[in-house]
């Protein structure tokens, strides 16, 4: 593994990424628009935006970055661009490193984003300070590339990744503490949701 070579995949991605509007869009403006709306929808019940706001403010990143890594990475892998990258002097190390770092600075972008419109404009109001608050967040995107980048491996087809999704996320949403205090679950659930990122 060689840093010119992980740099070079990591620029490939972001250049890939930047010329697709549709992907860009989805990472960094639907999770400010769907954390607009979520404000809107509790326009009489601030403190309700107060209580899973912050929540949410991981999970929409979380969401996004596993379903975009693990479409990218099998894109890739099923058009034969992996291939060709791997018949190069590229190893696997440089090609996931590289596809990590593109994936993690989206992530940390659209975190950031989300955060400064939700703790600002949308007055979302924390008891945790908003800088742990982002940083949290941003490591639950990073996660969410690494398991994107992971499970990608077990998918063949697009639609087979997209079904992770809701294998993966769901049961974190169910279980994060955000719909019952997690000391209220029954305690085998509990201790499941201690191992789940989005808690």
């Amino acid at each position: 593994m060689t840093s010119r070579t992980t740099l070079a995949t990591a620029r490939r991605v972001l250049q890939q990424l930047r010329a697709d509007h549709r992907t860009v869009a989805l990472l960094v403006i639907v999770p400010v628009l769907l954390l607009v709306l979520l404000r809107y929808v509790f326009d009489e019940a601030p403190q309700g935006f107060d209580r899973i706001g912050g929540p949410l403010l991981a999970l929409f990143p979380f969401t996004t970055m596993f379903l975009v890594t693990s479409v990218s990475m099998l894109r890739e892998r099923t058009s034969g661009t992996l291939e060709r990258l791997l018949s190069m002097p590229i190893g696997k190390a440089d090609l996931l490193t590289g596809n990590a770092l593109a994936f993690g600075l989206v992530a940390v972008v659209q975190t950031s984003l989300a955060a400064a419109v939700a703790l600002g404009p949308l007055g979302l109001d924390v008891q945790a300070p908003a800088g742990l608050l982002v940083l949290l967040a941003v490591l639950d995107a990073l996660l969410a590339t690494a398991l994107g980048l992971l499970l990608s491996a077990f998918a063949r087809t697009e639609f087979q990744a997209v079904q992770f999704l809701p294998a993966v996320v769901l049961p974190q949403l169910l279980l994060c503490g955000l719909f019952v205090p997690r000391d209220r679950m029954a305690r085998p659930l509990e201790l499941l949701s201690d191992v789940f990122p989005l808690t």
